[in-house]
């Protein structure tokens, strides 16, 4: 005789459960200990026992009943999210899994900073998942051989960035670097361990310049329409692909990027009578405010966080203790050029965490740093994401963490930049300038990114360094010289971002499709709830739903 069948929220939290077996940085990510010494196979076996748990996965929550509606959100997201999955996973994507963002590479390393660090049993823990760094990584190499041998290269730019970022890991040496603030009674094991790493980081950097690159010569940037579907589902959790809806995004951006561009001629004139955007945001980058010092100007964005946690509290949010605690913290040598955010754990021991990329400045202008901030922090990334682990109770672990889509995290942060302008937080006109700069690029991203995968023409009405382009398809170069005539950020970051474009198509187009949905959402529970409606009370309700796809986002804010 069978049991009943299993909620929605019990096979989700069977499938972390499992998930975090197979891979302890997901247990780490989230506060288990469990698996604290081990990291997860890299190779194609593992990426296949990965695909065959989505498989039994889906295979169950068939079964499930969904009766009410956090029953049925949790169920159409671990449909969606795993369903994506599996896509990618057929279509060989995971065995080409590497950019100057998202790689095991990478992720590998950033588990390391999310590890407490304050015991000798700490640093023994530290000390025995370091040792595991070296089969990690050849397992990975092991998977990026298995893609080129099916004819999945990744494009050659790609794999000269990462050699490049490996470079800047070795100088220090990153492992070695790390290990040494460890105790002194554990100096042999963490500086064999870290050795070991370290002669693995360059094994990596070896392989990928003197063997992969060489198979990858002539595979081209762009990946194409059937490709690009599949990579932005995965970002939005949503089937872009079909009804246009990729010209239409593109559409959406262009018109985004023209409105953007008449606000900021207007914000650049309050700065400085007659001048041109990219001339006010010069003249801001040499003469607006500026923090000299990395440690001083971390200090600051913590501030800025501070006082928005305070300012916003019970007005405009309802921020509880624990997610009170956010830190600001310096991005790692060899990190790519942008800001981010890593979500606290599941029982907040760990905070939530802002990282600033140095990139080997020391003065560092506030002018397009004060939105970002309210973006990774508060009231961005971190008031959604601690808010949803403070509401675990309430949702499956799946829906706080593990099955977060792009699109609505990316979505929120953009979202809290626009209403902090909304609320009068970007009175100073260099301020508002930075904050239009952010927006802009934001804009121009959904257009260059779907343009060049795509190899979508120029628009009709484009002006500048475009004019002379009109009708014909986007090229990387086109993008960068776009980029650099609309955007206020420094070369170093610029040329990150079109790195990053190619290298993670689909991303870049979640933040602006993402705000879209989430201002839709606000409009339309506006307009159902007429004069009832109250701003403090749908941010808390929709704050405390997890994680939502793209399709689902809107119609699901609209009834809060």
């Amino acid at each position: 005789m069978t049991g009943p069948a299993p909620s929605p929220r019990q096979v989700a939290d069977r499938y972390v459960a499992a998930l975090c077996e197979l891979d302890p940085l997901v247990a780490t990510s989230l506060g288990d200990p469990a698996g604290a010494d081990r990291l997860p196979d890299t190779t194609p076996e593992g990426l296949e026992a990965r695909a065959e748990l989505a498989r039994r996965t889906l295979t169950e929550l068939g079964t499930a009943p969904g009766p009410d509606p956090r029953a049925r959100r949790c169920a159409r997201l671990l449909a969606e999210r795993l369903g994506a999955d599996l896509a990618l996973h057929e279509a060989g994507e995971d065995l080409r899994e590497l950019s100057n963002l998202f790689s095991p590479v990478h992720g590998i390393r950033q588990v390391f900073m999310l590890m407490p660090a304050a015991t000798e049993e700490d640093w023994s823990l530290l000390a025995r998942r370091m040792a595991a760094v070296p089969a990690a990584y050849r397992g990975f190499v092991a998977t990026l051989r298995e893609g080129a041998r099916r004819g999945l290269p990744v494009a050659p730019r790609q794999v000269a960035t990462v050699v490049g970022q490996l470079d800047a890991w070795l100088a220090g040496p990153w492992f070695g670097t790390f290990a040494a603030a460890g105790p002194q009674v554990l100096r042999r094991d963490l500086d064999a361990a870290a050795a070991a790493a370290d002669t693995a980081v360059a094994e990596v950097r070896d392989f990928l310049r003197d063997e992969y690159l060489p198979r990858a010569e002539g595979t081209p940037d762009a990946v194409g329409r059937e490709r690009y579907a599949l990579a932005a589902r995965r970002w939005t959790g949503a089937e872009l692909g079909a009804a246009s809806r990729l010209e239409e995004a593109y559409a959406f951006g262009w018109d985004e990027h023209r409105r953007l561009l008449a606000e900021q001629r207007r914000a650049a004139g309050e700065v400085q009578d007659g001048a041109s955007p990219r001339e006010a945001m010069r003249w801001v980058e040499r003469n607006g405010p500026a923090v000299d010092g990395v440690e001083a100007t971390r200090a600051h964005l913590q501030g800025v966080m501070d006082r928005a946690i305070d300012a916003l509290d019970g007005v405009h949010f309802d921020i509880a203790a624990p997610i009170r605690a956010v830190e600001a913290v310096v991005s790692p040598p060899g990190s790519a050029a942008g800001a981010y955010y890593t979500q606290p754990s599941q029982d907040f021991s760990r905070p939530g965490r802002t990282w600033l990329p140095v990139l080997g400045r020391e003065r560092f202008p506030l002018w397009d740093l004060v939105s970002i901030w309210y973006h990774e922090g508060v009231p961005g990334h971190h008031l959604q994401l601690a808010q949803w682990v403070l509401r675990a109770g309430d949702l499956s672990t799946f829906q706080t963490s593990v099955g977060m889509v792009g699109a609505d995290i990316e979505g929120w942060a953009l979202y809290a930049e626009r209403l902090m302008d909304e609320l009068g937080y970007f009175a100073e006109p260099w301020a508002r300038l930075g904050y239009l700069d952010g927006q802009q690029l934001r804009a121009m991203r959904v257009v260059v990114d779907l343009g060049m995968h795509l190899g979508l023409p120029v628009p009709a009405d484009a002006g500048g360094v475009l004019a002379e382009h009109r009708g014909r398809p986007w090229t990387p170069e086109l993008a960068r010289a776009f980029l650099g005539e609309h955007s206020g950020s420094t070369t170093a970051f610029l040329d990150s971002e079109l790195v990053r474009y190619l290298g993670v198509p689909g991303q870049a187009i979640s933040y602006k499709l993402g705000e879209r949905a989430w201002l839709a959402g606000r409009e339309a529970a506006r307009r159902n709830r007429g004069a009832d409606f109250d701003l403090r009370a749908w941010h808390m309700a929709a704050l405390s739903q997890g994680s939502l796809g793209l399709d689902d986002l809107e119609s699901e804010l609209a009834t809060l």
